[in-house]
């Protein structure tokens, strides 16, 4: 009688004459029974392609460098299960001296494969899976968001991942991408909203089993902080003649970003709805980007804040000159819909600064004046980050730090001058020299 260990459970061959062989059918020898394990069920009658078998894999040296090869099932795009044969670099054969220490980092990555629990992975080019990632999952995002990130792709993450692998970008290809964009000389800001819609794509294709290797940021090295610019705003005397010397609507527009430091797209986004004139209040809720209406930039931004009288004086007068539009917004262009940003800048902005000889700048520069004014008037941080609905406190610091309002220059003038007057005289300095 022979017993051997087969690929479908235990079998016997026996040359006594009258005894049944074959798989899971239990052999009986002089009277005693043979109970044999049960076959291993296929994994394809499950429904999902386990592993077939244990696998060693095949490590093999070219040159100086060790590779190796092993065959792992994929998902294709139409759902079918195929085996494909997988080439590894191992390491250089300084990193590893011998064979069997080859042997030992092959066995790690196979570690997934060998795994009772593997499952089949699916497998897609980064081009492929980004157009997708488009249909899917962008297009659920506000338009200017979707604007950046299709710019994102194809000025910088197409050209560069768009026909490897989701499972070849791992750390150090992250790593190289992130490097090359910075002697592309993108700023900082720049560089870390690429690699964001890098993650978000990756993070997608992870949720819906592809095989890749998520974006830590704390891993990447990113370039060193820039020198910020200092940020542009106005005088009091220069906000001063910039709203009297504009025509309407730019003028209650000018005193609507002046005197609350709300962002451009909030202001160009108001309805008289958002306006409550008899509790003297300001609703926020939703932006204005490119004549078309989205959400504001965060849940912080989304609030309510003071409406002073003065604007609130002024909102009434403009509202008895305004043509009234179906959606009830306070600034429209004539096709009734809100003004791109830009276009008020280039044609209402400018065209003021220019008449009173004021360097050119965006409207961003009258929030920045805000913050300027609410410092002069000695508001504290906390008061400064409701006005302008910063989620972080240290964002507000951070961001108008360099903003000084005429009350901290006027401490700091206080200090410099106890210090200077506590230096000695020139003629009573030679008594100190020994």
């Amino acid at each position: 009688m022979k017993i051997n260990l087969g690929r479908n459970g235990l079998w016997v061959k026996v040359s006594e004459p009258g005894m049944r062989t074959g798989p899971n059918v239990p052999a009986q020898v002089n009277g005693s029974v043979l109970h044999f394990a049960p076959a291993i069920e296929s994994s394809t009658e499950r429904g999902s392609m386990a592993r077939r078998r244990y696998q060693e894999g095949h490590v093999f040296l070219i040159g100086s460098t060790w590779f190796g090869k092993y065959r792992e099932d994929v998902v294709g795009p139409d759902g079918s299960t195929q085996r494909r044969q997988v080439t590894v670099t191992l390491g250089s054969k300084k990193e590893v001296p011998t064979k069997p220490l080859a042997k030992r980092r092959m066995q790690l990555i196979l570690a997934r494969i060998n795994s009772p629990d593997y499952r089949p992975g699916r497998f897609c080019k980064m081009e492929e899976f980004a157009a997708l990632w488009r249909e899917q999952v962008l297009v659920g995002n506000k338009r200017s968001t979707i604007r950046s990130a299709k710019s994102h792709l194809n000025v910088h993450i197409l050209p560069h991942f768009g026909k490897r692998g989701l499972d070849e970008i791992g750390a150090e290809a992250q790593q190289i991408f992130v490097t090359k964009l910075a002697r592309a000389q993108l700023s900082r800001k720049m560089l870390r909203n690429v690699v964001s819609t890098l993650a978000s794509i990756l993070e997608t294709a992870k949720r819906w089993g592809y095989v890749c290797q998520l974006v830590d940021n704390k891993s990447l090295t990113f370039p060193s902080e820039e020198v910020q610019p200092e940020a542009r705003f106005f005088s009091l005397a220069e906000i001063g003649k910039i709203i009297a010397a504009a025509r309407e609507p730019y003028k209650t527009m000018f005193s609507v970003l002046a005197m609350t430091g709300m962002r451009a797209g909030e202001v160009l986004g108001l309805q008289w709805g958002d306006v409550d004139f008899d509790r003297g209040l300001l609703h926020i809720r939703r932006s204005a980007w490119y004549g078309h209406i989205q959400t504001v930039k965060n849940k912080t931004s989304e609030a309510v804040i003071p409406l002073p009288g003065i604007l609130a004086a002024t909102l009434r007068i403009y509202r008895e000159q305004l043509k009234s539009n179906p959606d009830g917004f306070l600034f429209v262009t004539r096709n009734r819909r809100p003004p791109s940003s830009n276009k008020v800048v280039e044609y209402g902005l400018w065209p003021m600064l220019d008449l009173l000889s004021i360097p050119r700048c965006g409207l961003h520069a009258f929030r920045h004046t805000h913050t300027s004014l609410l410092l002069d008037t000695g508001a504290t941080p906390k008061v400064v980050q409701e006005q302008l609905r910063h989620a972080d406190p240290r964002v507000t610091l951070g961001v108008y730090a360099h903003v000084l309002g005429d009350a901290h220059r006027e401490a700091v003038d206080k200090v410099a001058s106890i210090v200077f007057q506590s230096v000695p005289k020139a003629r009573d300095e030679t008594k100190y020299i020994q």
